[in-house]
């Protein structure tokens, strides 16, 4: 059955003390909203509806950075999670199937646990999603009997009797679209908060004569992030499942507990991370290749059998080709290394393709900015770039090709050429003896006079 999603992201997040809207906080490398709508995205939906209230249009643009198809629609006033969701009612018109609300701050819930809701729906009209809470505190309760929820009651309203209850409600939800939106258009704001509840749809339901059923998962994938402490804890959350995830995958890290993932990173099976490695976003290792201590990788490719560092840097657009080798202080960016290249260490390339097997020498810089523009440097296949070498670009240099240590190379070189572009050594005897002889004698002078 399809499903659409609503993800509710209006609320400004004072208590972060931030000018940034709190959805747009990262986490994992990704702003909390897109941890929401990468879980709602294993379901398949048909439409993602995107809620924004407080720094709309800087959320709603993260929206579409990550579903270009998602739609945006505002609440101009925030009046509740019932409120939230009717602004989204306009946009859910003739959408098959069933309608999930999200919450763009609470970034840890699990696809797998989505999908438990989506397969619960078969038994019941409205599926809520609930926790048992070792310190139950502020949360709405769910009151269920045996397996039937009766209804939500959110603290401010709740009796002492409720209070007790520890099964809690994350308030993520799910029901047929038109059943939602007939239920929402029904919600009122009779209540000590004077707010317009999403939770009171199911008691709404009930009064219909529809039946609404709880899927409990486990309390740390309700995490909300409300605070600058809460979205360090969800950080150690998530790192600590992308950790264990890998591991589970097949790959190995020595020190797991220093290695970094982002949302999106995937390595491959058998592919080894070693220390104190960072990956940000938009990072694919292939099975096999190896990440060494001290790396800092984004927006790159490493294929398999590459190896990377240690205290390598890797930045968008790094294409490694297979059996590559990028050793300790090397910088690569918007850069492709076919099969074979080895660079070594102490060097930069930038904006450059250098063919198969070629070997760059220490040293090596494209001088890819002119101030304004960036330039492409071309390196052929099998060539050799001696340590020290500038290459100013835009330059190519031939198939076969070399360059002696210390060249500034501002033209191209031909394939099977060797190119030397430096002063001629001159050679003066005795010059640096008499030459320190003159100032030693010049500063003991300068000690008598004083």
């Amino acid at each position: 059955m399809s499903v659409t999603l609503i993800i509710l992201a209006a609320g400004q997040g004072t208590r972060m003390n931030s000018d940034l809207p709190k959805v747009l906080h990262r986490l994992g490398g990704a702003p909390l909203l897109a941890h929401a709508m990468a879980a709602g995205a294993a379901l398949a939906p048909e439409r993602v509806i995107v809620v924004t209230g407080h720094g709309g249009e800087a959320v709603g643009r993260a929206a579409l950075a990550v579903e270009p198809e998602a739609v945006v629609v505002e609440q101009a006033e925030q009046l509740g999670t019932a409120h939230a969701v009717a602004q989204a009612l306009p946009a859910l018109a003739g959408a098959s199937g069933d309608a999930l609300v999200l919450y763009g701050d609470t970034p840890l819930i699990r696809a797998e646990t989505l999908e438990a809701m989506a397969e619960a729906r078969a038994r019941h009209a409205v599926v809520v999603l609930g926790f048992e809470a070792a310190t139950p505190g502020r949360y709405g309760r769910l009151v269920t009997e045996g397996e039937s929820l009766q209804r939500i009651v959110e603290f401010k309203d709740a009796s002492t009797e409720e209070r007790a209850i520890t099964l809690c409600n994350s308030g993520v939800l799910c029901a047929e679209a038109s059943v939602l939106a007939d239920l929402v258009r029904a919600v009122g704001n009779d209540n000590a908060a004077g707010e317009y509840y999403l939770t009171d749809v199911v008691e709404l339901a009930r009064a219909r004569g529809l039946s609404a059923g709880v899927v409990i998962c486990p309390e740390a994938e309700t995490m909300g992030v409300n605070t600058r402490t809460e979205l360090a804890a969800a950080e150690a959350a998530f790192q600590a499942r992308a950790r264990a995830e890998a591991l589970e995958m097949g790959v190995t890290l020595t020190a797991p507990e220093t290695v970094f993932f982002a949302l999106d990173t995937f390595v491959g099976r058998d592919a080894v991370i070693g220390p104190n490695v960072v990956f940000g976003p938009g990072v694919t290792i292939e099975s096999g290749a190896e990440i060494r201590a001290f790396c800092h990788l984004e927006g790159c490719h490493v294929s398999r059998g590459a190896t990377v560092g240690p205290f390598a840097r890797l930045r968008p657009g790094a294409e490694l080709a297979e059996d590559t080798h990028v050793g300790n202080f090397v910088e690569i960016k918007n850069a492709i290394l076919d099969e074979g290249v080895k660079v070594g260490h102490l060097t930069y390339l930038g904006d450059t393709h250098v063919g198969a097997r070629s070997n760059i020498g220490a040293g090596t810089i494209t001088c890819n900015y002119d101030g304004v523009f960036k330039h492409r440097t071309e390196i052929g296949a099998d060539t050799f770039i001696g340590s020290d070498t500038m290459l100013v670009a835009p330059v190519k240099v031939g198939d076969g090709a070399m360059t002696a240590t210390g060249s500034v190379i501002t033209s191209d070189v031909p394939a099977g050429a060797m190119a030397v572009a430096r002063a001629r050594q001159e050679v003066k005897p005795g010059f640096a003896t008499r030459f320190f002889q003159r100032l030693r004698a010049r500063k003991a002078e300068r000690k008598e006079t004083t």
